[in-house]
């Protein structure tokens, strides 16, 4: 199985973490996809990855600015309604799924805590990030110094065209500045959001990893909503050794 890993929490041994690619297959059972292919997909990687796969916690992604903290009631087979998780439970990866929205995973070294956050526009724009950041403190007592960010593929202002409408909504945001406009069209840049929230966060500079790749202009090595609305999902996966 194809994955990446982020070059940034490579630095800590004591958590594996990976993103998958297109070849690795989809991971999503909402998709329409042969539940039993799906099936087979996360087993490969919970081989490859060495975790037990009924240990794995993903989420039933509704586009939201919710972090749920892992509780027993979660599960492979029972995920959570969120778009944001985060624990300090060893052997217990996360996963996000995504198909050009953002992939986020953190962690903190200092209090061993994980997160993982999905951010299209509407989490973007509702600043799901600084709910996860404030989840590392209330919940965990994290200071914000310690906690690394990694942002994977995500579709790029090259090929993120929206309407006039989410112009206006991101102006009223005051985050017209993540717009860009070309022959009467306007471009959305999601990672340009991410990366000033977290730094109003907080979060060093140091401690951002950002991924340039577009999921859009590479849909040949990355699932792409807007290249195809009928496609699977790759992920970003996050374990506590």
């Amino acid at each position: 199985m194809k994955f990446y890993q982020s070059n940034l929490l490579n630095n800590f041994s004591n958590i594996s973490q990976v993103f998958t690619l297109r070849e690795s297959g989809n991971l999503a059972f909402h998709v329409n996809d042969n539940i039993l292919h799906v099936r087979t997909n996360h087993d490969i990687l919970a081989k490859e990855l060495s975790y037990n796969l009924n240990s794995l916690i993903h989420m039933k992604q509704i586009h939201s600015d919710i972090v749920h903290v892992v509780n027993d009631n979660d599960s492979f087979t029972n995920p959570p309604t969120c778009d944001a998780i985060i624990t300090d439970r060893l052997n217990t990866p996360l996963m996000v799924m995504v198909a050009d929205c953002s992939p986020i995973l953190f962690y903190d070294d200092k209090k061993k805590v994980i997160a993982v956050a999905h951010a299209g526009r509407a989490g973007a724009f509702k600043n799901i990030v600084k709910n996860v950041i404030d989840s590392f403190v209330n919940n965990f007592n994290s200071e914000i110094n310690n906690i690394h960010v990694t942002i994977g593929a995500s579709i790029g202002s090259c090929c993120y065209e929206v309407g006039t409408e989410i112009f206006y909504e991101a102006k009223e945001l005051n985050l017209e500045y993540a717009i860009e406009k070309k022959d009467e069209s306007f471009y959305l840049d999601i990672s340009k959001i991410l990366k000033k929230q977290l730094l109003a966060c907080g979060i060093k500079k140091d401690n951002i990893e950002i991924s340039t790749e577009c999921t859009k202009c590479n849909s040949d090595k990355y699932f792409s909503y807007r290249d195809d609305s009928l496609t699977g999902r790759f992920a970003g996966v996050i374990e506590l050794k």
